[in-house]
């Protein structure tokens, strides 16, 4: 049985995207693949069915309810900011051993293969103490990382992959998942990390499915 914390080098990157995607082609695959997206900001019970969750729910095959919804993301804040802050705003605070703690009791009762998806990107703050690295630190379990292909975006996935590092955490793939109007191909750019990373590169083209994510879930 095997977990994995997805994370990215920012918001809006593509987690909820490649997490929905490995899914899907794990049941093409016979593979028994779940995910979980623990701490979730900007959520409206109105627009529910557009989540995150939501989307994972439905990759899952699983009725996309607000019960489901509760059981794979119980920190739900509204305001579209940082943990820390959409927590403060409800005049709550995120405990991130209580985090840790629900994970580890989801990695336990997977099973298959566990996806928690983080939020934001490696260094958004939790509370006024820890980070989503620090999370992924207790936790102990490989790393995807998830990038774009945006200018920027060399500088970025290398920061991310220090920090990281830093912190002991293993990353086991990174993901470039395909930025609209990207500079240059994203092939070119997966070439130039390839001198700075030390794990497999995999790239998702943006509008079609040429069979990525079936490649990257046969290696998971």
């Amino acid at each position: 049985m095997t977990s994995y914390f997805i994370t990215a080098t920012g918001t809006n990157i593509g987690k909820t995207h490649t997490i929905a995607g490995l899914i899907r082609a794990g049941r093409e695959l016979k593979r028994d693949f779940a995910a979980i997206k623990p701490v979730l900001t900007g959520y409206d019970d109105d627009t529910a069915a557009n989540s995150d969750p939501s989307v994972l729910l439905d990759a899952m095959g699983r009725p996309n309810n607000p019960r489901n919804i509760a059981t794979i993301s119980p920190w739900r804040f509204a305001a579209p900011l940082s943990p820390d802050m959409a927590a403060a705003r409800e005049g709550k605070r995120i405990v991130l051993k209580d985090v840790v703690t629900f994970c580890e009791a989801a990695i336990a009762a997977a099973p298959g293969t566990l996806f928690i998806e983080g939020i934001g990107g490696v260094a958004v703050p939790l509370n006024d103490e820890d980070l989503v690295s620090d999370w992924m630190s207790a936790l102990g379990i490989p790393v995807i990382l998830v990038g774009g292909t945006y200018l920027g975006t060399l500088s970025h996935i290398i920061t991310a992959g220090t920090l990281l590092s830093a912190q002991g955490i293993k990353v086991a793939a990174i993901v470039l998942n395909e930025s609209p109007n990207a500079p240059v191909l994203a092939e070119e750019t997966a070439a130039t990390l390839e001198r700075f990373a030390a794990c497999p590169i995999h790239i998702i083209p943006r509008d079609f499915d040429d069979g990525s994510f079936r490649r990257l879930a046969a290696t998971l």
